[in-house]
């Protein structure tokens, strides 16, 4: 086996996005190619500020990987999540294109599986701007709305989500606070948020605050962690009784394969896992798909994403009909480009 062919690569965002680590206009990261028996497979590492290792970091970590197979048997990239995601996804790829088989029945899917459910995402606008938005992904089919919160007053939140539900009254709602609260604002919101008939609150609180999540179950809004999961790591998730959904990004997670793995522990300990990405180059925004229909009778996951690059690694295959994506069905993950 060669050392994997790396392929830097710059995406430009469709619009610039405000996220609280500063402005994104573009998604740089690498493109991952290898050989195992003259079979071929392709990965992408596309780091991310605040989730992964630096850009820097995670080609340094690439361009030390003289066997794929084994750098991922070893330590070699344990601190490089993006690096790992990468060489992880370009092995697997070729495994299931040498066992003729989708990514997703490599990844133990025992049937075919033609689509898996989405969920729309809905940014911190004004009332009238979020529920047109929701009303519009009900209307094109998507089955949840996941509506972000936290950057205005909770004040402001509220009448934006009563105004989504005023409108799009059977629609599942979940909202995203990013850490947003502090326990003293979560404990007052949450019951105007079960009122409202919201189903999941995705990390209400910063990372760091494990115990305080456990302390807000039960009140009728499902917990869901996301940074806390990358910080802490699913074990200690679990023993903090701290979530009852787990919101997986396989690149922050370090690869489709650790992230089905976190999902099969949370469900074997009763929770549940849903797959997100991290405005991924097509690669791995298909490998994600792979991924969410390899889990059997998994929720409406943030796949989505697409529409949010100007420009791609390859066609996009996020083609959302009444709010399901259609997994690919050739061999490994999507032709090579």
């Amino acid at each position: 086996m060669t050392a994997p062919s790396i392929e830097p690569f710059s995406l430009p965002l469709s619009r610039p996005l405000e996220t609280a680590g500063g402005t994104i206009e573009t998604r740089r990261g690498f493109r991952i190619r290898i050989e195992i028996d003259g079979t071929p497979g392709v990965g992408e590492a596309t780091p991310l500020s605040g989730w992964t290792e630096s850009l820097d970091a995670c080609e340094s970590a690439l361009r030390s990987v003289d066997d794929p197979v084994s750098a991922l048997r070893g330590d070699q990239l344990r601190g490089t999540r993006a690096a790992r995601h990468g060489v992880s996804l370009a092995v697997i790829d070729a495994r299931a294109r040498k066992a003729g088989l989708p990514l997703y029945r490599y990844l133990g899917a025992r049937e075919r599986v033609e689509s898996v459910p989405a969920n729309a995402t809905v940014g911190d606008g004004s009332s009238v701007e979020t529920a047109d938005a929701a009303c519009a992904a009900v209307r094109a089919g998507y089955p949840a709305v996941k509506v972000k919160i936290g950057a205005q007053a909770p004040a402001v939140d509220v009448e934006r989500l009563e105004s989504v539900r005023s409108t799009c009254p059977d629609v599942e709602l979940r909202v995203d606070a990013n850490g947003a609260w502090d326990e003293t604002t979560a404990d007052r919101l949450l019951p105007t948020l079960a009122d409202l008939d919201i189903a999941v609150v995705e990390q209400p609180l910063s990372a760091d605050r494990l115990r305080e999540h456990s302390r807000l179950r039960d009140r009728g809004v499902e917990i869901a962690l996301d940074e806390s999961l990358v910080e802490h790591g699913v074990e200690a998730v679990i023993d903090a009784e701290a979530a009852d959904v787990l919101v997986c990004k396989p690149m922050a997670l370090g690869g489709i394969d650790v992230a089905r793995d976190v999902i099969e522990t949370a469900r074997t300990a009763g929770l549940d896992g849903l797959v997100t990405t991290t405005i991924d180059g097509s690669i791995a925004r298909a490998a994600a798909v792979h991924l969410a229909a390899s889990v059997r009778g998994i929720r409406p996951c943030g796949l989505a994403t697409g529409d949010l690059l100007a420009e791609d690694l390859t066609e996009s295959i996020e083609s959302v009909e009444e709010g399901a994506i259609a997994v690919p069905q050739g061999k490994g993950n999507i032709p090579p480009r």
